[in-house]
This record gives structure tokens, C-alpha cells and sequence, in this order.
């Protein structure tokens, strides 16, 4: 089971580790030391949702469609090895450094922003419920499954809260052109490598 754990873990924070507008709304937050606990837990605690209903989900959807692991795997591996190219492609230019002036906002404007970039985005639904269910197909034994939708789920409180509370630890090195290049090398590489075992599980 802790071999699932760690896989979930790792897929997780992996597909998670990629720069968006979230994450740079909560790394924007803990710069600014405002609502972090709050914004942490409800994005932390929104990917825990979407991770379980995938998880659990994709099992009952496989006994219905008993060739969706497959598609979905394939249809994973191919969006997971354009989107780490992409990652690898940038990692070849400079990035602007973090814009973090202006004011904070309300508790309440707060988590209705962090809403709006969780619910209304549709990568969070294909990252979650796609390609965390496919890859959870791969662990026939329920106990494995749920070892490995454990490991997801803790991934996002681990990154949220890390993210939040370490931003200030991270915006003298984030501000460099340089470290964001790294960054998205480190994500195309992670990427491609899970497309790889997605397509070696079918072989």
C-alpha cells in the first residue's frame, strides 16, 4: 500500500506543481500574508473532492465501459506528453517575474476568486477526475486504490499549504527569470514520464 501511497503522492503533486492562475493566486496570497490558512484549505480541500470522485468513480465506470481505462490512459498519455513539450518549450525562454503589487481583498473575495480558478477551470476536472481516476485503474485491488487516492490527497494539502505559507521564503528566488525556466523544465520532464508509464501499463 505504500508503494500506491507514494505514487498517488507523486502523480498528485506533480500534476498540481504546474504554474496557473490558482497557484499564483495563492503564492500572490502568502506574499501578501492574507487569508492564507483559509485559501489553502478550501483549494486543498476542493482538489480532495475531485480526487476522490475520481478515484472512486472511475472504478464504477470501468465495470459499465470496460475499455475507458484504456482510452482514457491513451487520451492522458497524449495530453500529458504535449503538455510536458509545452513545459520544456517554455523552460527555453525567459519568464516575467511575478507581478504581486496591489491591494489584498476581503476573506469572503477571496475565496470566491479561488473558486473561480478551481471550479471553472476545466484542467483542474481533466487533472483530477481524468487523469488521476485513469491512473488510479491501474491498482485492481480496492485497498491499493484507495492507498493511492490518499496519496493524491495529501499531495494538495502538502503543495497548497507549502505553497502559501513558503511564498515568502520563495519571492527572492521566484523572481528570477531563471528559477522559473528550471521550474518548468523540472514539470515537462515529471510529465513525460508519467505519460510513459500510463502507455507502458497498456503494453
Amino acid at each position: 500500500m505504500t508503494g500506491a501511497a507514494v505514487t498517488g503522492f507523486a502523480t498528485g503533486f506533480s500534476l498540481i506543481l504546474a504554474i496557473g492562475a490558482q497557484n499564483a493566486f495563492v503564492l500572490r496570497q502568502g506574499l501578501l500574508h492574507q487569508h492564507v490558512f483559509w485559501l489553502c484549505l478550501f483549494c486543498a480541500g476542493s482538489d480532495a473532492l475531485l480526487i476522490t470522485a475520481g478515484v472512486a468513480g472511475f472504478g464504477a465506470l470501468t465495470e459499465a465501459i470496460p475499455a475507458l481505462p484504456v482510452v482514457m490512459s491513451i487520451g492522458g498519455a497524449i495530453f500529458l506528453t504535449a503538455y510536458g513539450l509545452s513545459r520544456l518549450w517554455a523552460a527555453r525562454r525567459a519568464h516575467e517575474g511575478m507581478n504581486i503589487a496591489g491591494r489584498g481583498h476581503s476573506l469572503g473575495r477571496t475565496l470566491a476568486i479561488a473558486a473561480a480558478f478551481t471550479w471553472a477551470n476545466p484542467h483542474v476536472y481533466l487533472d483530477t477526475l481524468g487523469l488521476i481516476g485513469a491512473v488510479s485503474t491501474q491498482y485492481e485491488d480496492w485497498h491499493l486504490r484507495l492507498a493511492f487516492g490518499i496519496g493524491a490527497v495529501i499531495a494538495s494539502f502538502v503543495f497548497f499549504f507549502s505553497l502559501g505559507y513558503g511564498a515568502r521564503l520563495l519571492a527572492p528566488v521566484m523572481s528570477a527569470p531563471r528559477a522559473w525556466q528550471v521550474l518548468d523544465a523540472i514539470i515537462g520532464l515529471v510529465m513525460l514520464a508519467i505519460a510513459a508509464k500510463l502507455v507502458l501499463n497498456l503494453v
